[in-house]
């Protein structure tokens, strides 16, 4: 026999009744809360999720009208919507019941009750209440879909042979639920191989759910991952489902996995391990059917070696790996990914720029492009942003400087800061080889100030 489960509110202004059917329920919902004045449920309902309400209709107030029911019913509904109420009463007829109805109860109990009927009313009300999170969580997921098919690069763009062993690991995986780790520089298309192996998997007609480890901090990455109860801490005025729960069914993608601090990473290895999450505030265990697809640009087993990322992990999430080469070792995708971002900002644009020239062609193709495919489509946004001509030129492109000359961009005799700001970015984009954390480090800035900057500057 499985263990009860769902928590119970009733409130009724009778003690004798609340000792009844707190007995009567005891051994078939997990909790039975109790309280004779209806006045508490705003504090009680901000305090605590419930998932069946047993309100009786008529208070000491007015006794056989049902008015006072009807009020205290209305004001359950504003704080929450979902929230499913039971009508008890001494004085039912079929007037009341069917007006219960049209207000929102669920049903109508008369007293004195039958024990079986009122069981199975709230063991009916446990199941509409559970049905209607099901409906709060698809409309969530159907929301994030609706994010996803937004999403840019929907296309790998590659013909060198270093992205046709991309495409052929894709293939052979995409297929299974393997555990997949996508290893590469920041720019060079991580999460969109993340999104082709959804889009080929089985699980293709359900929700890719992508999440930044590196933007989560300790403080709130249970409840984003994970989810959380109503009142669990302060902030939580809802139920809110994590990310893993609106994965279900679908894909979870990592990214930036090498960045999660040591703590967290039990935190997470333990999920993956039993497929099972948690909310915060809860302690009932909910299994989640996902398909993981991790990412970092971090030299993960220099990690392992140096014991600041758990080899345990590592195994629990590289059953297979996709290394993306950068954009330099790609050499014949440069041109044709250019030509792709021309036509591309062309048509958002409506400008007149369809093509480059040869030594256009040739500068892009002898620099180094340590921000890898994202550096080069920003890039050749801003050409056919600032471009009057239908051919674009090799003035078109501003590039930071070759990683030998890195100051040959800024005058000797420059102090203006701006300036000296943009070279030292370039400097150290260039040394870590467009590594965003490490370079970030390096200038003493967080990732996001730095990322904020590379935007600014157009790096």
């Amino acid at each position: 026999m499985k263990n009860p489960t769902g928590r119970v509110l009733v409130v009724d202004d009778k003690k004798d009744v609340l000792t009844a059917i707190r007995l009567l329920l005891k051994e078939h919902v997990a909790e039975v809360h109790t309280a004779r004045d209806p006045s508490a449920l705003p504090t009680l309902l901000q305090e605590n999720s419930y998932d069946v309400i047993l309100l009786d209709m008529n208070f000491s107030a007015d006794a056989s009208s049902g008015r006072e029911g009807f009020e205290w019913l209305r004001k359950i509904q504003e704080i929450d919507a979902s929230a499913v109420v039971v009508f008890i009463t001494a004085y039912g007829d079929v007037e009341k019941a069917v007006r219960a109805m049209k207000e929102g109860a669920m049903d109508f109990i008369v007293k004195p009750w039958k024990n079986e009927k009122l069981v199975a009313t709230v063991q009916a009300a446990l199941e509409l209440r559970e049905s209607r999170r099901e409906a709060d969580r698809e409309r969530e997921r159907q929301e994030r879909l609706g994010e996803d098919l937004d999403a840019p690069f929907q296309e790998i763009i590659g013909e060198s042979a270093p992205m046709q062993r991309v495409f052929t690991m894709i293939e052979k995986v995409a297929g299974t639920d393997a555990n997949v780790l996508i290893r590469g520089e920041n720019g060079t298309g991580k999460e969109l191989v993340a999104r082709a192996l959804h889009r080929c998997s089985d699980r293709t007609d359900d929700i890719f759910v992508n999440v930044d480890l590196g933007a989560l901090s300790e403080g709130v990455f249970e409840s984003e991952l994970f989810g959380h109860a109503q009142g669990a801490f302060t902030g939580a005025d809802d139920d809110r489902a994590g990310r893993f729960e609106v994965a279900d069914g679908g894909t979870l993608f990592l990214d930036e996995i090498g960045n999660l601090p040591p703590p967290l990473q039990k935190k997470l290895l333990v999920a993956l391990q039993r497929r099972e999450i948690t909310r915060v505030g809860e302690t009932e265990a909910r299994a989640v059917d996902i398909r993981l697809i991790s990412a970092t640009n971090q030299p993960i087993y220099e990690q392992v070696e140096n014991d600041t990322f758990r080899q345990d992990l590592l195994y629990r999430i590289n059953t297979v790996e996709i290394e993306l080469p950068p954009l330099r070792e790609r050499g014949e995708d440069i041109t044709l990914l250019a030509n792709y971002f021309i036509n591309k900002y062309a048509d958002k644009y409506d400008k007149s720029a369809r093509g480059m020239s040869e030594p256009a062609r040739a500068k892009l193709q002898r620099y180094r492009w340590p921000g890898n495919v994202r550096e080069l489509e920003h890039t050749m946004e801003r050409a056919v942003i600032l471009s009057e001509s239908g051919v674009l030129g090799p003035d078109d492109f501003m590039l930071s400087a070759p990683i030998e000359s890195d100051d040959e961009n800024l005058p000797a005799d420059s102090l203006n800061l701006e300036d000296l700001e943009q070279t030292a970015i370039r400097k150290a984009l260039s040394k870590h080889g467009g590594n965003v954390s490490r370079a970030a480090d390096e200038l003493g800035l967080s990732r996001k100030a730095l990322y904020r900057r590379i935007e600014k500057y157009g790096l």
